[in-house]
């Protein structure tokens, strides 16, 4: 059976409606599309660091909870986990603010095994931390060695826009890795001051990666390959929090990949008609977090969707 192997950041989000704090839930981008797949049964494994406390505690639960191996998340000897405060705004759309400590030790783990054709989902800041940088790329580099499909979230907020032009070469191996990109319009106002998802696959991505794929919220989602452009409307939803809705798209397109037991010498070559059905998956996933508080599908309506 195929595995998923996620590489990010794990944070606590604690969610804010009218300035007072509604919930606190696990996240992270990769982590949040790791768990709705561990929801879903698919067997994934998330590689991350997290802090030797309660929160981190929290962290380790809810991996375990929704059926992800948490063997590969690294404790902090000397740093308190990282912490996120999302405000949703009259739209449900989240601004953040992030509290993390900085400390000395990172990532002191062994890689997982990879096989050919299982999927690495990789993204945001985490996979562009100069403190991380070695190690990131050393595993990103053993799961292309490996045969596996590298799935890239660019995922670059706003509070790192100071650092982009030092983050610039890392971020350019990362899409050079990648064999599918996915990023949002927002990303790349930030990045390269672009907008137009036709002109940000011309001038940044196509030259690295053939197949990406870029969201823009409500506005839907285009698609860009070698061989075809496809737009997709997002289903019509009434969003409750918009927090998960781009790691949850993810999750729906590498859970789409898997069901169709997509093959990475295959990318290349998939029809229109099958990435049609992985994109499908995306926006499915997207749209029931789009309801939810919570960073993730729920795991009754993850069953009600694998026996569709």
């Amino acid at each position: 059976m195929k595995k998923v192997i996620g590489i990010g950041e794990t944070i606590l989000d604690i969610i804010f409606k009218n300035n007072q704090p509604v919930k606190a839930v696990p996240g992270g981008s990769v982590f949040n599309s790791i768990i709705s797949l561990g929801r879903i049964g698919v067997n994934a494994i998330l590689v991350s660091e997290t802090g030797n406390d309660h929160v981190g505690k929290i962290i380790t639960a809810g991996l375990e909870e929704s059926g992800v191996n948490a063997a590969y998340l690294y404790r902090f000897r000397d740093a308190k986990s990282p912490i996120a405060l999302a405000f949703l705004n009259e739209n449900n759309d989240a601004e953040y603010i992030f509290h993390k400590e900085s400390c000395n030790d990172h990532l002191e783990i062994d890689f997982p095994p990879i096989e050919a054709d299982d999927i690495v989902l990789y993204g945001s800041y985490f996979v562009l931390n100069p403190m991380l940088r070695n190690k990131v790329k050393a595993f990103l580099e053993y799961a292309r060695s490996r045969g596996a499909i590298l799935y890239y979230d660019v995922n670059f907020r706003k509070n790192h826009e100071a650092e982009k032009l030092k983050l610039s070469e890392a971020l350019i191996e990362n899409l050079e890795f990648a064999d599918i990109v996915r990023g949002s319009i927002d990303d790349f106002k930030v990045l390269y001051d672009l907008d137009d998802a036709a002109e940000i696959y011309k001038q940044k991505i196509k030259f690295y990666c053939p197949n990406f794929i870029c969201t823009h919220g409500g506005d839907g989602v285009k698609l860009f390959t070698r061989n075809h452009t496809t737009d997709y409307n997002v289903p019509a939803v009434e969003v409750v929090s918009s927090v998960g809705a781009g790691d949850n798209f993810n999750a729906g397109v590498v859970y789409g990949m898997m069901e169709s037991a997509t093959r990475r010498d295959e990318i290349e070559s998939l029809t229109a008609e099958k990435w049609d059905r992985i994109i499908r998956c995306g926006l499915d996933f997207s749209a029931h977090a789009c309801t939810l508080v919570d960073n993730y599908i729920e795991k009754e309506w993850a069953e009600n969707y694998k026996n569709r």
